[in-house]
């Protein structure tokens, strides 16, 4: 029998040689983390669809940076669960509002950790839409000034970076324009640039109780089965002044991270979302699969797809897993 003259086999023999040649790496500095916030004092509530996820109030929070600065995820991501609710979503960019103090707080017990806000306005809103109703319809430009100043109130509260994640048309321009009117031209917009409208929220929707309580985001958020579409609102968002492309979910739409890998020089970010994370532990909790395994392998199959940055809430436990 005559062997091929080269053996790919020659160089997986063991792990030296396998680690030798790996082309994409993970590293917690890759990590960002989700945090959801909740009003009260010493509340720490597990999210039932989302094993090992909680929602922590703001006294919590130092505790929780501390953990995942020391396993090196020096970022994450606030959502907030406001005391109440209204249809114009007043409570986002409230002074004294939940993402507010939990800003401030991180801030001054964990003052190396980045902050990043998520800017949106669906848990805050009495209905559930990510912004202002006109006629049962969100009211695109009307809705632009209230995440502004959401935004503009992120960052006074001490926030390093917000993140737009609406699907507003232009809303980036705004976010950019009132951050550089108040001088916080220093602070990164990391847009939710290519969105799209899909099953896989479902456990965020109940961490966050940002379910709408009448129809669905097929209007702002995008058609799953568009490609081109995704290119055009990642090219607005460029034009409009974004830092960081994200696309959301991560692992259904690979294609789409590679494809906007190839096509910009920002960074770009993805977001590992509440459903593929609740699928991978359902399925261990039944013994299907190997859980760390799994996880690992997806998170690396969302770098090797072109991310820089995945937003997940196995942060924590994949930076456990990189130190075996």
């Amino acid at each position: 029998m005559v062997f091929p003259e080269y053996r790919p086999r020659r160089l997986r023999k063991n792990e030296v040689f396998r680690s030798m040649i790996r082309e994409t790496v993970i590293t917690p500095a890759n990590l960002v983390y989700p945090l959801f916030v909740m009003p009260g004092k010493n509340k720490r509530e597990e999210v039932s669809s989302m094993p090992g996820v909680f929602r922590l109030s703001v006294d919590q929070l130092g505790k929780e940076a501390k953990e995942c600065m020391e396993l090196g995820v020096n970022n994450v991501i606030l959502f907030g669960l406001p005391e109440s609710k209204d249809a114009v979503g007043s409570g986002a960019h409230a002074k004294n509002g939940i993402v507010q103090r939990a800003i401030k707080e991180l801030k001054n017990k964990a003052p190396e950790m980045v902050v990043t806000t998520d800017v949106c306005l669906c848990e805050y809103t009495d209905h559930g839409h990510c912004g202002i109703l006109m006629n049962k319809d969100v009211d695109n430009d009307a809705t632009l000034e209230v995440l502004a100043q959401t935004a503009l109130s992120h960052a006074q509260a001490g926030a390093d970076m917000v993140a737009p994640s609406d699907m507003m048309d232009g809303r980036v321009a705004e976010i950019r324009g009132i951050l550089d009117e108040n001088n916080y031209q220093n602070i990164p917009i990391m847009s939710y640039a290519v969105k799209y409208c899909s099953a896989f929220y479902g456990p965020f929707r109940d961490a966050a109780d940002s379910a709408p309580s009448f129809g669905d985001r097929r209007s702002y958020q995008m058609d799953p089965a568009n490609t081109r579409e995704a290119m055009r609102e990642a090219t607005l968002d460029v034009d409009e002044g974004a830092d960081i492309l994200m696309v959301k979910p991560a692992v259904a739409y690979l294609d789409i991270i590679s494809r906007l890998r190839d096509e910009f020089d920002l960074p770009i970010a993805a977001y590992h979302v509440s459903g593929e994370y609740a699928m991978i532990k359902a399925a261990a909790a039944n013994g299907w699969i190997d859980e760390e395994r799994v996880m690992a392998e997806t998170l690396l199959s969302i770098r090797r797809a072109g991310a820089d940055i995945i937003l997940t809430y196995f942060a924590k436990d994949m930076a456990r897993y990189l130190r075996k």
